[in-house]
Formats: structure tokens, C-alpha cells, sequence
């Protein structure tokens, strides 16, 4: 018996040293929540009118024949950027995103295309090595808290690879896989197609409380979209971001209050083990106490 109980309070002072892990580990994810909050919904605005500003060139310009306009018909190599954690303890967070990603390379699997992965985090790049899948490029080391040049390096790479042909090692299309975050209780994986970008031509009068933005394009559009389109990938590539790190913080608190919950209740029941054990150590020494006293009556 003895032993027993002392097989339980270690593994009590084990619990209870890994739920004040748990504990600081939660506390700081929940205070990285606010920030990353609070950047993604800094971005938003930049993100937003910029889009207005892109839409408004691309429905004044009477001939779309820009590179990163154009439908690449004749590649078959589509670059598929996965974004991820550089760590793990964040529950099912890349898990969902990798399942995403898979999802989308068989989609595009099964339209003739080739999928080319370009990673975002140690996870996806471990994922991907397991399986011994080719990586285009891989970054690492910024998932939680990515800045703008970041994001720049990664548009960068992922342009290049869109301007060059296939014969050069080039892709068609650019998709990104990341996790939206909604709420601090709710994410969930997306997959959204970046390049070529999606324009739509109608005939159809706008609604009535629809006003396109007014401006004067200078230079020629042609030479606006030049620079624009490249500063719209890379403010779709931080945005994504932006939301993966918010998203990494949440799912992160949420899976260390559950591990801290999960101690306290696995503390308790030992707890109770101990109890019994020492409880029943103690009727065990009364009852030989008791015997060894009835004995010597006897005699």
C-alpha cells in the first residue's frame, strides 16, 4: 500500500506541474488574441478600398490583357500556398488546414492539374516531408506574429513562379490555404484562388445604391495595374497572415483551457485514489495492530 500511494502522488506533482504549464501557456495565447485582433482588423480597410481601387481600374479598362489577369489555359501547374503553425499545442488547427489543402490538390488533381505546394510553417513542412511530397519553397519561423516584408517575400515568390512559363518552372494559377478567424470560439480552414484574379463582365445595370468609386487613373491603366496588382497579392498574402496567426492564438487558448481543465478533473480523481489508498493502508496497520494484540492476549 505504501508504495501505491506513492506512485500516485508523484504522478499528482506530475499533473500539477504540467497544468501550470498549460496555465501560462493559455494566458499568453489569450493575450495574443487582442493583438492579432486587433492587426487583422487594422488591415481590413487597406484590404478593402484597395480591392475597390483594383475593381474600379479593371472595369474602366476596355482590354483586360494583363499577365496577372489572363487565364493560363495551356499550364497545367498550379501553385498552392498552406499556411501553418511554426508550433504545435493549438488543437485541431493544422489539421484543418492541411485537410484543406489535400482537398484542394485533389480537386485540382482531378481537373488535369498538377498541384506545386509552397509552405507556410514548420507543421505543413513536416506534413509534406513525412509523405515525401516535392516543396516548391517553405518559409518558417513567423507564424505568430508575420509582418508585411513577410508577406512580400512570399507574393514575391509566388509572382515570379506565375510570370514564368511552365517550361520555366512557372504555374497557371495561385491558390492560398489558410484559417479564417471568425470569433475567438470559431475558425475554420478556407481556400481561395488569388491569381489569376476573377473578372466578371456584365450587361447588367449595378443596383441602385451601388457607386463605383471616383477616380482619375494616372499613368495609363495598364501601368497602374503594373503596381497595384503586385501590392493586392501581397496584401491578400498578409491578410491571410494576419488571420492565421489570430486564428493559431485562439485555437491555441482554447486547447490549453481544455488540458488545464483536463488536469484539474485528473487531479482530482488521483486525488481520491490516493485517499482510498492511504485509508486503506491505515485499516490495514489497525487491523495488524489489533491482531497482534489479540495475540498476545491469547498467549
Amino acid at each position: 500500500m505504501g508504495a501505491q500511494l506513492r506512485v500516485y502522488r508523484r504522478r499528482i506533482r506530475s499533473v500539477q506541474s504540467t497544468k501550470k504549464i498549460t496555465r501560462a501557456m493559455e494566458l499568453i495565447a489569450a493575450s495574443r488574441i487582442v493583438k492579432a485582433q486587433a492587426r487583422v482588423n487594422a488591415a481590413k480597410p487597406y484590404s478593402r478600398q484597395i480591392t475597390r481601387v483594383i475593381s474600379a481600374l479593371a472595369s474602366q479598362t476596355a482590354t483586360l490583357d494583363h499577365p496577372l489577369l489572363q487565364e493560363q489555359t495551356d499550364e497545367k501547374r498550379v501553385a498552392v500556398l498552406v499556411i501553418t503553425s511554426d508550433r504545435g499545442l493549438a488543437g485541431g488547427y493544422n489539421a484543418n488546414a492541411l485537410k484543406m489543402a489535400s482537398q484542394l490538390e485533389e480537386l485540382l488533381r482531378s481537373e488535369g492539374k498538377e498541384p506545386v505546394a509552397f509552405l507556410i510553417g514548420r507543421k505543413a513542412v513536416s506534413y509534406y516531408k513525412f509523405r515525401n511530397r516535392h516543396i516548391e519553397q517553405q518559409w518558417t519561423g513567423f507564424s505568430e506574429q508575420p509582418d508585411y516584408e513577410h508577406a512580400r517575400e512570399v507574393a514575391d515568390a509566388l509572382i515570379d513562379s506565375f510570370i514564368r512559363t511552365e517550361e520555366e518552372g512557372g504555374v497557371g494559377e495561385i491558390h492560398v490555404v489558410h484559417t479564417e478567424y471568425v470569433s475567438a470560439l470559431t475558425q475554420r480552414a478556407v481556400a481561395n484562388r488569388v491569381l489569376p484574379l476573377v473578372v466578371e463582365e456584365s450587361d447588367e445595370a449595378p443596383p441602385e445604391d451601388f457607386v463605383l468609386p471616383l477616380y482619375e487613373f494616372e499613368p495609363s491603366p495598364e501601368a497602374l495595374l503594373d503596381t497595384l496588382l503586385p501590392r493586392y497579392v501581397q496584401t491578400r498574402v498578409f491578410a491571410a497572415l494576419l488571420e492565421s496567426a489570430a486564428s493559431e492564438s485562439a485555437s491555441r487558448r482554447r486547447a490549453m483551457k481544455a488540458a488545464t481543465d483536463n488536469a484539474d478533473e485528473l487531479i482530482k480523481s488521483l486525488t481520491r485514489a490516493a485517499n482510498s489508498a492511504r485509508q486503506a493502508e491505515i485499516t490495514q496497520e489497525i487491523s495488524e495492530i489489533v491482531g497482534g494484540a489479540s495475540a498476545l492476549a491469547d498467549a
